[in-house]
């Protein structure tokens, strides 16, 4: 039977076993805690205590988009939860890119700066996209480690490989004859792979380009995602009058095997594959879940089951679009509003979520059971902002 805790620290803020919702009711009532958290509920107890602790194993199911956290101990799960990680990084970056070069193109007076960077990039490096996967999956892991007394961190690190996805046959020196060996280019293996025609209307003696079945911002310029187009068939593309394959991802892949003992190193965790984990999961007769199988990877058995947590990653700060300005072109707005989407504000004795402001920040929007309400910004009061990892 699944059920609530309410985490508990000690009054030096050190993390303490969780107790239940009726034992923090009582401690909240005699005055002996105060609130310090509400999602997920958390105490601080404003005495002294025994700091009496159990061991507690975290298991860990990492992702390209979702992460899996199961908090285990001998008898009870006591923390459960999916994480769903901010999506859009590479578009992101690559606005930026477009506005910092618009930038610098207008500036016709700036001298040419050639040398202000680095040839060579450092041992270590990643991009900046995988980069920020793999802090989100530290930081939760660390805001796991101030609730609850955490003594063994065990990571699943499977090990992809590529080529053995795309060719189950593969072995031997096969690996170095890619898809691009014995190619001047991508442009020109791409190609010959399609017989030097449009593989929409077959013509060969014509001009033919290379199309991106994707965006080449998102799906790169790897062979998979391109196709060989005549002129005519290419300018089709923008009114989709035919279809093709979608190339295969395997951005997942690809992202486990780069940053998987580096995340188990940064943790200083422990290990398992993900075959064990599978069998594991079949053996408890569990679903296919992220959450499932971090508990299976917490080594778990039969314990107690907890409710999970459903955990957003909300963007920190974001500079808005205005756009309503009564007859000007949109800007960027600069001035920071008191309350933004998602945050916890209370009206009256209600705890409310906002959805947005309006009137240059003089009122906000509020979501109730009857649907969206407007008030002044003086007559709510900020409960929580919703940053970074926000609790459903």
């Amino acid at each position: 039977m699944k059920k609530v805790l309410v985490y508990v620290l000690n009054k030096h803020s050190k993390p303490l076993m969780p107790c239940s919702p009726r034992k923090a009711r009582v401690l909240l009532k005699e005055d002996k805690a105060k609130v310090v958290r509400r999602f997920p509920f958390t105490i601080q107890l404003l005495y002294g205590s025994s700091n009496y602790k159990q061991d507690i194993t975290l298991g860990v199911d990492p992702g390209y988009s979702s992460i899996g956290l199961s908090a285990v101990t001998p008898k009870k799960e006591v923390f459960s939860a999916e994480v769903e990680l901010r999506k859009g990084i590479v578009n992101l970056n690559s606005n930026r890119r477009m506005y910092r070069r618009n930038k610098r193109n207008r500036l016709w007076y700036r001298p040419c700066r050639f040398l202000n960077r680095k040839h060579s990039k450092p041992s270590g490096w990643l991009a900046p996209s995988i980069l920020h996967k793999l802090e989100s999956h530290i930081r939760i892991v660390g805001f796991v480690k101030t609730l609850l007394p955490i003594t063994k961190i065990i990571v699943e690190a499977n090990n992809f490989d590529i080529q053995k996805i795309k060719n189950p046959n593969i072995e031997g020196n096969m690996y170095q004859e890619g898809a691009m060996k014995d190619f001047y280019n991508v442009r020109e293996y791409v190609l010959h792979r399609d017989g030097h025609q449009c593989r929409n209307c077959k013509k060969k003696n014509t001009k033919l380009e290379v199309h991106h079945i994707e965006s080449r911002k998102t799906g790169s310029n790897i062979p998979e995602n391109l196709i060989t187009l005549c002129i005519i068939c290419h300018k089709k593309t923008t009114e989709r009058k035919f279809n093709y394959l979608k190339p295969t991802s395997f951005k997942e892949a690809t992202f486990m095997s780069t940053i998987r003992w580096k995340l188990i190193e940064l943790l200083k965790a422990d290990f398992t594959y993900g075959y064990i984990t599978k069998l594991k999961r079949k053996e408890l007769k569990l679903s296919k879940s992220h959450i499932n199988d971090a508990f299976v990877i917490a080594n778990s058995n039969l314990q107690t089951r907890l409710n999970s947590y459903f955990v957003f990653q909300n963007r920190r700060n974001n500079r808005c679009l205005q756009k309503n300005r009564k007859g000007y072109k949109p800007s960027i707005r600069r001035q920071r509003y008191d309350f933004r989407p998602k945050d916890l504000v209370v009206l009256a004795t209600k705890i409310l979520k906002v959805a947005g402001v309006h009137s240059y920040g003089k009122y906000v929007f509020l979501k109730t059971n009857i649907g969206i309400i407007s008030k002044k910004v003086s007559d709510v009061k900020l409960l929580k902002y919703n940053r970074g990892f926000c609790f459903a």
